[in-house]
């Protein structure tokens, strides 16, 4: 008996040795330790390089393909184009209406192409990208900075609408005041009649602006675009709130364990997101989309009768606009600008979430 009693006390020497670290206090357990790094629920902060990087990226193929789709928009926001697009009368049927805006805009695509060549639906393409490539890296680290600064600092940490407009705000003005001049050579490039006689490419449209029209003309429609922040700002509370509802409902599915998760879980979710982003680019232009037309209005090139520019100031377009063409006319060239933002944006938030999974 002693033989066997000597082996169990053994072992129970043995256990409680083992057991010692785990029975201490709850402020200093070692399964609370060890348990903090692979409970999936943790939220794992992300460099924020990596944020620039993928919006960036992001950006870059969103523009690429829904170039053509911009040129139109942005011939149609224009008064030199307006009423050369704009023949056909509108139905008071929205429906019909929609319609008729979507034929009219595949009607302009297919007519700048027969005209003036296929590279004429990528005019502007170069400036588009030197734009919207530092602008979504921009955009997407500033909002997450801001957003982080903004939950550790005033908000304990936690989620909150007003935390989501702080950080849209934030982003919009510095992407804003960061990359006008890019803009408005893009507009430019993109409402040259002249086939390439006044502006080659970008860089000779900078020098042609800045020595006919002073360095200062580069911030031309600077205040319509710190207005177009509001449309950023709100695209990203709706965005985060409608992300937000699609975490709840996945952490209903399949709880905190991502490994549950099969290819085709992973692959929903992924379209579901994209698909958020859309749908909150989609109402924030609907609300917000004057604000475009009165931009492209400020940078568009001084009138060549006058050679003084038509429109002065955010609140003088706004009301020359409507008085001369209706308020109808604020929202030219929205179909093409749907069609446009809205597959970008899908595209752009897919591609930037895709990136950085990758890079983390």
């Amino acid at each position: 008996m002693r033989g066997p009693s000597k082996s169990l006390s053994q072992k129970l020497e043995h256990d409680i040795a083992e057991a010692e670290p785990f029975l201490v206090s709850d402020e200093k357990s070692s399964t609370q330790r060890q348990a903090e790094p692979i409970d999936s629920s943790t939220p794992k902060s992300t460099p924020k390089w990596v944020h620039f990087i993928a919006g960036g990226t992001g950006g870059m193929v969103g523009a690429i393909v829904t170039c053509p789709l911009d040129v139109v928009k942005t011939r149609l926001q224009s008064d030199s184009y307006h009423s050369a697009y704009n023949k056909t009368p509108k139905s008071g049927n929205p429906i019909v209406k929609g319609f008729q805006h979507f034929k009219e805009t595949c009607g302009v695509i297919l007519s700048i192409y027969r005209t003036e060549g296929g590279r004429a639906l990528f005019r502007g393409l170069g400036p588009n990208l030197v734009g919207v490539i530092p602008a979504r890296s921009i955009n997407f680290f500033t909002y997450g900075s801001s957003k982080e600064i903004i939950l550790r600092q005033f908000n304990n940490g936690e989620e909150a609408t007003w935390v989501h407009l702080g950080a849209g705000i934030s982003a919009g003005f510095v992407t804003a005041t960061a990359t006008n001049p890019i803009w408005l050579i893009k507009t430019r490039l993109q409402l040259d009649k002249t086939r390439g006689k006044n502006y080659k490419n970008s860089w000779d449209c900078l020098k042609y602006v800045i020595k006919t029209e002073g360095v200062k003309s580069l911030y031309k429609g600077l205040s319509a675009s710190y207005l177009g922040g509001v449309e950023s700002t709100l695209q990203w509370v709706l965005y985060e709130q409608m992300k937000a509802f699609l975490n709840r409902k996945s952490l209903e599915i399949h709880g905190h364990d991502e490994s549950s998760k099969t290819t085709k879980d992973l692959v929903l979710e992924w379209c579901a997101r994209s698909g958020a982003a859309g749908a909150a680019k989609f109402v924030a232009s609907l609300i917000t989309y004057p604000h475009e037309v009165v931009r492209t209005r400020l940078r568009q090139a001084p009138a060549a009768e006058t050679g003084k520019p038509k429109y002065t100031g955010l609140i003088q377009c706004f009301k020359l606009v409507i008085k001369e063409e209706g308020l109808a006319s604020m929202y030219g060239g929205l179909t093409p600008h749907l069609l446009r933002t809205v597959p970008n944006s899908i595209i752009m938030f897919g591609t930037w979430e895709i990136v950085v999974r990758l890079l983390s």
